[in-house]
């Protein structure tokens, strides 16, 4: 009887043996197959994010918003790649919109902003601050954004060191923790904005709205508020050391 019992024994576990085997390799099969896939996928990402950073280049407007709008819904459905790709906007802005000397604004003092660059800081208005890269800023410093709408924009911890900002609607923006020093917001539209902590040192606030605006312990030294609108503004903890205060 024992016999018996141990060459049912080794007989099962043979046949066990052998049917595991093509088991085995149908999940290698399936494991090569996804890997595959997954490699190949990365490869059409990428091929598809070239395609469209080089359409941010196109001499027709209609290629270069198509381009924004894509760069916008790889951010999203790739978030690894998110902070690269606002960082690719906001150097599409900086590269088309160049810091213009006192004699060119002077000449033009009302530029309309184009409708790609507007676009183009939308959407990086509309960004995910919490995908942003650990001690990185957005860097829009040195750039003519005058009459832009970034009402609700999201900008904290961003680079807008010298700034036009002049007559832009700013309404409700986020600006905590941003470099604006020297930036011109001249009768900009900045009420309800938060400024917590943001450094305004220099910067052009005369008749600006600043109605409800947030500048607790923003940095506001040798600031020009003359003329601005601060009903309502916070003000707890701000340095308005040498700040111009006086009305126009």
């Amino acid at each position: 009887m024992l016999s018996v019992i141990i060459n049912a024994y080794y007989s099962a576990k043979k046949q066990l043996t052998l049917n595991q085997a093509p088991f085995i390799n149908i999940i290698s099969g399936i494991i090569f197959q996804q890997e595959k896939l997954q490699a190949s996928s990365y490869k059409a990402l990428k091929e598809c994010l070239r395609i469209a950073i080089e359409h941010l280049n196109n001499p027709k407007i209609e290629h270069r918003l198509a381009a924004i709008y894509d760069l916008e819904q790889f951010a999203h459905n790739y978030p690894q790649h998110h902070w690269k790709i606002m960082e690719i906007l906001a150097n599409f802005v900086r590269n088309n919109t160049p810091d213009m000397s006192q004699e060119e604004y002077k000449s033009q003092p009302s530029l309309t902003i184009c409708t790609d660059i507007q676009v183009a800081l939308t959407v990086i208005g509309r960004r995910d601050a919490h995908k942003d890269l650990e001690n990185e800023q957005l860097d829009l410093s040195h750039t003519d954004l005058r009459g832009a709408n970034l009402h609700e924009a999201n900008l904290e911890l961003s680079n807008l060191y010298q700034v036009n900002l002049s007559g832009a609607n700013l309404t409700g923006a986020n600006f905590s923790g941003a470099i604006l020093s020297a930036a011109n917001l001249s009768g900009a539209n900045l009420a309800g904005a938060n400024f917590s902590g943001a450094i305004l040192s220099a910067a052009n606030l005369s008749g600006a709205n600043l109605a409800g605006a947030k500048l607790c312990r923003a940095n506001l030294y040798l600031a020009n508020l003359c003329g601005a609108n601060l009903d309502d503004a916070i003000l707890e903890g701000a340095n308005l050391r040498e700040a111009k205060l006086s009305t126009l």
